[in-house]
């Protein structure tokens, strides 16, 4: 397969569901004393019965900057009612509590408020489906061993994975193998996605295209 950038990455359309880029991440390289600075890619999936948050952004700042993007496009803390973090790093998850009346997912631990964490069938390698034939969860373990992504079928681009770092950017070859606690299952979680995916939301950059053999 080979990529290719979006024309317009910050959107994606779609019936029932669309997608949107609140914040396309970002990840510098180190300084000489191997420190560097990231944030992780925020995606609000809206449309349907279901309005979605994709990570949350690092803590710093309080989540001002969140509830502003959320803000500008009409959607409040309230409406959101499901927030699935990708995994537990501090750039993923970092406004979790802004949205009280939401069930959560952080990897596999999915949580309906007051406490209550519920099972589900992700943990035995099954889908969550959080609207049945248009968005659901599934693993995808590597970076981190309970890493998960979220599939959205029905856009005007096709099937959609905002895949968290399990892909760190499009072109992240010569990268992800450094950040990942289990490289050969993030190998295969990379194939998985590649094999459902028309767009692929990395973790830390712009979306973009997966053109497979055969198509244009």
């Amino acid at each position: 397969y080979r990529t290719a950038p979006l024309d317009v990455p910050s959107e994606i359309v779609g019936s029932p569901y669309t997608v949107q880029i609140l914040q396309e991440g970002f990840c510098h390289p180190p300084l000489p004393d191997g420190s560097f600075r990231a944030d992780g890619t925020i995606t609000l999936v809206r449309g349907g019965p279901v309005t979605l948050l994709v990570d949350t952004g690092g803590p710093w700042g309080g989540g001002r900057r969140l509830l502003e993007l959320l803000s500008h496009r009409g959607v409040s803390p309230e409406n959101v009612t499901d927030v699935v973090c990708t995994h537990g790093h501090s750039d993923h998850v970092g406004n979790i509590n802004l949205f009280p009346k939401a069930k959560v997912m952080v990897g596999l631990d999915l949580t309906g408020g007051d406490g209550w964490y519920l099972p589900h069938p992700v943990t035995s390698g099954g889908r969550l489906e959080l609207d049945p034939g248009f968005l659901e969860v599934m693993a995808t373990p590597g970076h981190t061993r309970d890493h998960v992504s979220v599939v959205v079928k029905g856009t005007s681009m096709g099937t959609v994975v905002v895949a968290g770092d399990t892909f760190e950017r499009d072109g992240d070859e010569d990268e992800w193998r450094g950040l990942s606690e289990d490289p050969e299952r993030q190998e295969k979680s990379r194939g998985d996605v590649v094999a459902l995916a028309d767009v692929i939301v990395p973790g830390h950059g712009p979306p973009f295209r997966v053109i497979k053999d055969g198509d244009e």
